[in-house]
């Protein structure tokens, strides 16, 4: 009977039954936490499903006290220097994550009503338990399906063991796990599913779409952007793609297939933009301006002189220093590459992009981030580069056997790292904001964390409330000791 259900859902084989029990048992690691700049992601959805308007006074009173510290003032109220000139309270997050938490949100809203007729206390405010623990829920599920998306992808290309590891060591290797789990209410998790969603359909569908499935596409290409602006870097995969059609129509003399090939991009391009309007809609709310975004305005950023390597390498949340497995991914990337140039030449060139992107931005580092959060967008890319990775090192070994064995332990070692080093990262053992030393950090992972780590995961089954409220206390007496120095 189980069988026939995980052939109903679509999970046939056993590496895709596995994927899905791993992640149900994981499920009660999701955190209903809102905070940071989960306030603001957050803020989105409960103020339109529950006040039917962009007020985020509401968010803003209730919004943990390293957030709440500097915008609300002595009397309780939100500060006047964080309103706009529109009189609304600032928010420049954007709106994509609340569109995905909504059929979760609108489901645990309705049950509260229901319970209310019934007598029972739970506030309808979109702060109770319900909503928090919808919005996690949500979070966790977009965060596996991003993954089983990108293992689907994966074994097209490569063997389904090799897959099925990699998307396993980048879910428990990467930065993932933090904003999948732990703090929920972030919009990388999602990122990492409308990404993977964007380019499986990329794929599926091959150049020569119908006038529906570009459509479709420029659907999906609204909603990923709508989730996090930086992903406008994965439209490489069409430009490239666009440019090699175009050459391809010009060596064989089909001058006549332009056109067609021109007006489909634009209509694309106009589906994108009509899907993105959400977006362009509560900035003009919120600021005044439809292309406002609140951010560092783009004009300010280091075009000129990007920080390549301090993004990967730099003990302030670099890339590869703090999540060193996604080096082996980065160079199955140039495998997939070499391997497949139609596709993984798209592929890499939309990495690049997103890299140079973030390379740019003045805060690069993300402030308080565990490694780099923003790379998790590319979270398809990595499971399919990490995949080919092992599939290239499983051709030293005499048998498939050893070869997994090893792959299996090589992957165990990074995921043990992460682990800890999230540890230390969630509990304050190491800073949240800036530069790590990395004698610090080896000596908690191989010290200390052994010693804390059965009795802090016991307070987080258990007794989560109260350790959420004392790793809030250590972060916020952190961040005045960084602010007084």
């Amino acid at each position: 009977m189980i069988a026939r259900l995980f052939e109903k859902l679509g999970f046939s084989s056993f590496a895709e039954r596995a994927l899905l029990v791993f992640f149900l048992l994981t499920l009660p690691l999701a955190n209903p936490w809102i905070r940071g700049d989960g306030v603001g992601y957050y803020a989105f959805a409960r103020a339109l499903l529950i006040e039917h308007n962009l007020d985020f006074t509401q968010d803003y009173l209730h919004a943990n006290t390293s957030f709440r510290e500097n915008r609300v003032d002595e009397s309780g109220q939100p500060r006047d220097d964080y309103r706009t000139p529109t009189g609304h309270l600032e928010n420049h997050f954007t709106i994509g994550p609340a569109i995905l938490w909504s059929p979760f949100l609108i489901a645990a809203h309705v049950v509260v009503l229901a319970a209310r007729t019934f007598g029972a206390q739970v506030a309808a405010d979109g702060f109770s338990a319900p909503y928090r623990y919808a919005m996690a829920l949500g979070t966790a599920v977009y965060g596996f399906l991003g993954l089983f998306l990108a293992f689907q992808i994966a074994k097209r290309f490569v063997e389904e063991r090799w897959a099925a590891l990699a998307a396993i060591g980048i879910w428990w290797g990467s930065s993932l796990p933090v904003y999948m789990y732990f703090n929920p209410s972030w919009s990388h998790a999602h990122s990492a599913f409308v990404v993977a969603l964007f380019f499986w359909y990329w794929l599926t569908t091959g150049q020569e779409r119908s006038v529906r499935q570009w459509i479709i596409l420029g659907a999906i290409c609204g909603l990923m952007l709508n989730v996090y602006y930086a992903n406008a870097m994965l439209l490489a995969l069409v430009a490239v793609e666009t440019l090699a059609a175009l050459r391809d129509a010009r060596k064989e003399s089909r001058a006549s297939s332009i056109p067609q090939l021109v007006g489909n991009r634009v209509l694309f391009a106009l589906v994108a933009a009509v899907c993105f309007l959400p977006t362009l809609i509560t900035k003009k709310i919120i600021y005044g301006r439809f292309f406002e975004t609140g951010y560092i305005p783009i004009g300010l950023w280091n075009w000129k002189s990007p920080n390549f390597l301090h993004v990967l390498f730099s003990a302030n949340h670099g890339l590869f220093s703090w999540t060193p497995l996604l080096l082996f991914a980065a160079l199955g990337i140039v495998a997939f590459w070499r391997k497949a140039p139609r596709v993984g030449g798209c592929a890499l060139c939309a990495v690049l992009a997103f890299y140079y992107f973030i390379a740019s931005y003045p805060d690069w580092a993300g402030i308080s981030s565990f490694g780099n959060r923003f790379f998790i967008s590319l979270t398809v890319f990595w499971v399919i580069g990490l995949a080919f990775f092992l599939q290239r090192a499983a051709g030293f070994f005499r048998s498939r056997k050893a070869a997994t064995v090893f792959s299996s332990l090589f992957l165990s070692c990074f995921v043990f790292w992460n682990v800890g080093l999230m540890f230390q990262w969630g509990s304050h053992l190491i800073p949240a904001r800036g530069a790590v030393v990395w004698g610090e950090v080896a000596h908690n992972q191989f010290v200390v964390v052994p010693q804390q780590i059965a009795g802090q995961m016991h307070a987080y089954f258990f007794r989560r409330k109260e350790l959420m409220r004392s790793i809030e206390q250590r972060d916020v007496q952190q961040l005045r000791q960084q602010t007084s120095h």
